[in-house]
């Protein structure tokens, strides 16, 4: 990373760091944009260069975090079947963010206008990134198998976090994740491919 590039990634992180602390303090509602810049000593335009509005210094993801779960993909075996893969997968990615999504949720239970946000718990460059690595671990000329069972294990992280309850930590999600993926697994071991389907 240059020079530029590490001034620029510790400005972002000023900036979400004075923010957070203040929502937390006053509630997402109640802190204007200029005070989050006065906070982190920048300018209101200098806070628009690197976030969109309030709600993203909330969910944009760190600019390195995307580098740690490639590496998590990049880690698994060539050999490895692909839902044990998934599950790790989905796992190490859940960890990544185990400081940011227990403080994301405090605050969307706290803000009416949070709590009407759409972002999801699988961020949309991860998704990306993730089909992109499902595909090339895809045998050529059927896609069908690999698919479901990305579409499976996707929906058995929704399903963690969206019965994740409100007083439970984040050890309680990650083993509600576990669970899940492991239900969700218990028919890919019979998965054929999809000529069998009929």
């Amino acid at each position: 990373m240059s020079l530029r590039e590490r001034k620029k990634l510790a400005a972002w992180r000023a900036i979400r760091t004075a923010a957070l602390r203040l929502f937390e303090e006053r509630g997402f509602e109640a802190v204007s944009v200029e005070e989050i810049a006065a906070a982190a000593d920048v300018s209101r335009s200098t806070f628009f260069n690197y976030f969109a509005s309030k709600e993203a210094v909330v969910f944009d993801q760190d600019p390195e975090q995307r580098n740690q779960w490639r590496a998590i993909m990049a880690d698994r075996p060539a050999d490895e079947a692909l839902w044990d893969s998934l599950t790790a997968i989905l796992i190490g990615f859940s960890e990544i963010f185990r400081d940011r999504v227990p403080m994301q949720r405090r605050l969307k239970e706290r803000s009416p206008a949070l709590a009407k946000s759409s972002w999801d718990v699988v961020d949309e460059q991860f998704l990306a990134d993730l089909r992109e690595w499902v595909t090339s671990r895809t045998a050529e000329g059927d896609p069908m198998p690999a698919a479901l069972q990305l579409n499976l294990a996707l929906a058995a992280h929704n399903t963690a976090y969206q019965t994740w309850g409100p007083d439970e930590s984040f050890d309680d999600y990650i083993r509600r994740l576990k669970y899940c993926l492991r239900q969700a697994g218990t028919g890919i071991a019979t998965l054929g491919p999809s000529s069998e389907r009929n």
